[in-house]
């Protein structure tokens, strides 16, 4: 048997070119500030309902959106406070931000009391405290407190930023990812995702009040100087939509039943997994496994994972899908118990 779980596409979703509407051209050749690819508009507003914000604009990519997105923000006089878990992509962004004067700092993942103290002092200082963090951290049990980052946000006239690549298409309401999650309507603050994860489709979106999703696109360099989303991504992310709302909830319930399989079957081992209830499931080895070993031994076997490492520890990780089968999953889990035995873990 072979069980691949290496890929991200959690609800299976995968988009084969004959299942998608025909398109003229990938591309118009004309940047979205000239002229919109046909459907963006339509998938813009169907993403700002799924994600319960006012409105929505669509980039090519994350990396393009974080990019622009801070690019704009640093305009004003803003001061970015960073929890330390946030996702590469958009610190990537931050560091163009800070490249272009604009002061960072960052603060222990999860911990509202230190945003809300470097709120206060940058908010004294004349800068608008500017709040980024992941709506869902893989790894972790449980998201990070959003609300009282929303919160600390509100009272000090800032904006709270949020990755919520991980969680759009998996969490909330017909998975609409945090906003809709944690209550967070109406709350000042924009969330950026992809859709590549949660829904297989390579374009990201960006969400929040009206007002400001018109200041960035009136400003959005990207959507002047790059090409806009391609006409068959902007299909793929309508059919993934309207497949979101025919079978969304079943292969969500799937996924749910996958994870909890995963981690009673490792836990009949004695091994423990971290990772709550979401897709990505994380083993940490004990110091005296050798984690390359035991991936050989897996891949060898037919079970691919992805081996990480921590910055003291080494980290098997399997990505749950909900296309996985209830074998491929048993298989995976007796194939990482039997190899941790046979190397005396």
């Amino acid at each position: 048997m072979q069980a691949d779980f290496t890929s991200a596409l959690y609800l299976g979703m995968r988009h084969a070119a004959d299942a998608l509407p025909p398109w003229p051209a990938l591309t118009l050749g004309k940047p979205a500030a000239l002229e919109p690819v046909p459907g963006e508009a339509e998938l813009g507003a169907a993403l700002a309902r799924l994600m319960d914000c006012e409105a929505a604009c669509l980039s090519p990519s994350s990396l393009h959106l974080f990019w622009d997105l801070f690019g704009w923000l640093a305009r004003e006089p803003v001061a970015l406070l960073v929890d330390s878990a946030a996702y590469p992509v958009a610190r990537w962004g931050v560091e163009r931000a800070a490249a272009l004067g604009v002061p960072v700092r960052c603060f222990a993942h999860g911990s509202a009391a230190q945003a809300a103290g470097l709120a206060r002092h940058f908010r004294a200082a004349g800068h608008r405290p500017v709040l980024l963090a992941d709506g869902y951290t893989p790894g972790d049990e449980a998201a990070p407190p959003l609300a009282a980052y929303a919160g600390i946000a509100d009272s000090e006239g800032g904006l709270l930023l949020l990755d919520d690549t991980q969680a759009l298409g998996i969490l909330g309401p017909e998975g609409g990812g945090s906003v809709a999650a944690h209550g967070l309507a109406g709350a000042p603050l924009l969330a950026g995702a992809s859709l590549a994860k949660g829904f297989g489709v390579p374009l990201a979106v960006l969400a929040g009040p009206r007002t400001l999703l018109r200041g960035f696109m009136a400003a959005s360099e990207t959507r002047v100087h790059c090409s806009p989303p391609s006409m068959a991504a902007i299909a793929a992310g309508g059919c993934a939509l309207q497949a979101n709302r025919r079978v969304g909830a079943a292969l969500r319930k799937r996924l749910r039943e996958r994870i909890a399989q995963l981690r009673a079957a490792l836990a009949a081992w004695g091994i423990a997994c971290r990772g709550g209830d979401f897709p990505v499931q994380r083993v940490v080895l004990p110091p005296a496994c050798d984690g390359a070993a035991l991936w050989r031994g897996l891949s060898q076997a037919g079970v691919e994972v992805l081996l990480q490492r921590t910055r003291a520890r080494q980290v098997l990780t399997l990505l749950l899908r909900a296309d996985h089968s209830a074998q491929e999953v048993d298989f995976a889990a007796r194939s990482i118990g039997q190899l941790m035995e046979v190397l005396h873990v």
